[in-house]
């Protein structure tokens, strides 16, 4: 099958967007791609690199593909924008793997997502969006649970998460909210932190969709509030441990995969996702976000995990393909 692999380089977005100091984070690197392209082709693929943005509006008119593996994160800041790609590939009619553009648009927006999941009875911790310096200088911080972090509403990645995210207490809380929204001009979500573990989970498939593993993050040195901030996910050889599968007790697992199974479903999620839930002392899973388009390459947690579980690469892109194909039969007969 002639696959046209769709995706946006850090080296590409650093060019166009010289704004915060994460602004690439979500992005591939060139490793990635050319990994994913390997196994793609280790299935007996024939690979058409297609990237992103204006290049990839030319090649996929030009290039002639029976289905594209996306991993495009979508260009700007809009919370929309990793929906960019699919709704051009729906508008061309043309296959491709992953969630669709409703979905992916819904759960860049966490506290839409949370709203959403909370609905379906997943537990998530509190939360409210400060729009913009006005609406900040209304509300009164002081009445919120703290500890509370401070992130961006509609970034990945960790972006715009820090370790002076957190804060303790009203004046802490204003000053976070404020930088945020002057860097990264959108709302922030101020949430209270749930104090103990914090797991991902991967999840594979659609009808019915599994968990492929949950995969507990450990800090090599405990602190009050450990939280998988950016500069942790930078330099995890030396700052994490990846336990998977997840020391856990067998009751907690199951609150844990029930919840992603939920979240999954209820979202619209299709082929993979990772959500990351924090675990209260009680034993109760409380949903943080879900990655409807997870990174693949070597350092990514979902990546991690698989090998962690005696997966490699290759089957688990595999793994991926043929979850998206199950809804092209067309496709597996070229």
């Amino acid at each position: 099958m002639r696959i046209g692999l769709s995706y946006d380089l850090k080296e590409t977005i650093a060019l166009q967007q010289a704004t915060c100091d994460d602004i690439c984070e979500e992005y591939d690197s060139s490793e990635t791609v050319e990994l994913i392209a390997t196994s793609l082709e280790a299935e007996g693929h024939t690979v058409t690199m297609l990237g992103g943005g204006r290049e990839f509006l030319g090649r996929i008119l030009q290039e002639k593909v029976d289905f594209v593996f996306n991993i495009a994160e979508g260009r700007g800041t809009y919370r929309s924008r990793e929906a960019q790609v699919p709704s051009i590939l729906e508008m061309l009619n043309i296959p491709y793997s992953g969630s669709d553009p409703q979905c992916l648009a819904i759960c860049l927006d966490k506290p839409l997502t949370k709203k959403l999941v909370a609905l379906e009875g997943v537990s998530t911790p509190t939360w409210r969006v400060i729009n913009d310096r006005q609406e900040l200088r209304q509300i009164d911080c002081c009445r919120f649970p703290f500890p509370a972090i401070i992130k961006p509403a509609y970034e990945g990645s960790s972006k715009g998460i820090r370790l002076t995210s957190v804060v303790e207490n009203a004046n802490q809380a204003n000053e976070a909210i404020e930088s945020l929204l002057d860097k990264y001009h959108q709302p922030a979500m101020m949430e209270k932190v749930i104090l103990g573990d914090e797991v991902t989970v991967g999840v594979i498939g659609n009808s019915p969709p599994k968990v492929l593993g949950v995969m507990r993050i450990l800090p090599k040195k405990r602190n009050d509030y450990f939280l998988y901030t950016l500069e942790v996910k930078r330099n995890y050889l030396k700052l994490v441990d990846y336990e998977c599968p997840a020391g856990l007790e067998e009751k907690v697992l199951q609150r844990i995969q029930a919840s992603s199974l939920k979240a999954y479903q209820a979202l619209g999620c299709r082929d993979f996702a990772r959500l990351d839930f924090r675990i209260s002392a009680g034993g109760v899973p409380y949903f943080l976000e879900v990655n409807p388009l997870p990174g693949l390459g070597t350092h990514s947690d979902l990546v991690i995990m698989a090998r962690k579980l005696g997966w490699n690469h290759r089957q688990i892109l595999s793994g991926v393909l043929s979850a998206a194909l199950e809804r092209y039969p067309q496709c597996v007969c070229v």
